[in-house]
C-alpha cells in the first residue's frame, strides 16, 4: 500500500481533521506505543499502520 493511499483511507474514514489527530496523537500499543506519524516515520508499512488503526477503532471488515 502507497503512503498516499493510506492517508486517503485515513481520510475517508475519520474525515481530515479527525484522521489528522489521530495520527499525531493517539499512542497505538499494536505499534509498538509510537503513533501513527512516529510509526510511518521510523519506516513501518502502511498497511500494517492501517491495520492496526483499523483494529484499534473497529473499523468493519468491509472498509479494511
Amino acid at each position: 500500500m502507497r503512503l498516499t493511499h493510506f492517508r486517503q483511507l485515513m481520510e475517508d474514514e475519520f474525515g481530515a481533521v479527525r484522521a489528522s489527530s489521530i495520527a499525531r496523537d493517539h499512542v497505538f500499543s499494536a505499534l509498538a506505543g509510537r503513533t501513527v506519524e512516529q510509526a510511518l516515520e521510523e519506516g513501518e508499512e502502511p498497511r500494517e499502520v492501517w491495520r492496526a488503526v483499523c483494529a484499534e477503532f473497529d473499523v468493519p471488515v468491509s472498509r479494511r
